[in-house]
């Protein structure tokens, strides 16, 4: 899958950058992810862990640029990746330690023991028994979209607290979040989106998981390919 995406000024409407879109995808889902898993973990009861344990699902580019993400803003974590194959995992590893970037092959028997874990993959099937998901923990389920796709099984959605990025979107594409229930009881929930998240709106219930779904929003990607833009040409 190829595609472009061209940056106009809003004043002006002339053409101002044009970039990759699939490098934008790679550098847009996991800033956004990380930004709310940071979120979220501050407003757990007790504030976030002091060292946190991550486990990511995913070998590819998705994996790696989440594992750099999570890097830089969660200090002081530590890092397992999960994959099917082998050699990827062991490249993936191998990439990051040359950036000075600690991780370890994983698995998923380590998701009880994970204080966030991050699902970056193509899988359309539960990647674990959301069962297993310690209280308290994070997940992000941020490799899909689709109401035929989904990371994570119904046990996990039913028993956190949610986060979206939008709520419209995800009733649309969130396909792990339906059909564990219904548009309509989501829509009486009403789970938090990404900005009040991060204007302090959540309130997380003590004892229970916190899933945020994560599908992709036109938006971010115009806030991203700005930063990106204003980086490179300021003197």
């Amino acid at each position: 899958m190829q595609g472009v995406y061209l940056l106009v000024d809003s004043d002006t409407l002339s053409p101002l950058a044009t970039m990759d879109g699939n490098e934008l995808t790679a550098v847009r889902t996991p800033a956004t992810t990380l930004l709310a898993v940071q979120h979220i973990l501050a407003a757990a009861p007790g504030g976030a862990p002091e060292a946190p344990r991550v486990l990511v699902f995913g070998a590819g580019v998705q994996a790696l640029n989440h594992l750099r993400a999570a890097h830089a803003m969660l200090p002081g974590a530590s890092f397992a990746v999960v994959g099917q194959r082998p050699e990827r995992v062991k490249a993936l590893v191998a990439q990051l330690a040359s950036e000075g970037i600690q991780v370890r092959p994983g698995g998923a028997a380590e998701v009880p023991d994970a204080d966030v874990v991050l699902c970056t993959t193509s899988s359309r099937t539960p990647l674990f028994d959301g069962g297993l998901v310690a209280p308290g923990g994070v997940i992000a389920a941020v490799g899909q979209h689709g109401l035929d796709a989904r990371e994570v099984d119904d046990a996990l959605v039913l028993r956190s607290d949610v986060v979206v990025e939008g709520r419209s979107s995800a009733w649309r594409e969130a396909g792990d979040l339906i059909p564990a229930r219904s548009v309509e009881e989501w829509e009486d929930i009403r789970p938090a989106n990404l900005r009040e998240l991060v204007g302090g709106g959540l309130k997380r219930t003590p004892g229970r998981p916190c899933l945020y779904a994560g599908v992709g929003m036109a938006w971010e990607d115009l806030v991203t390919a700005a930063v990106v833009y204003e980086g490179g040409t300021r003197p």
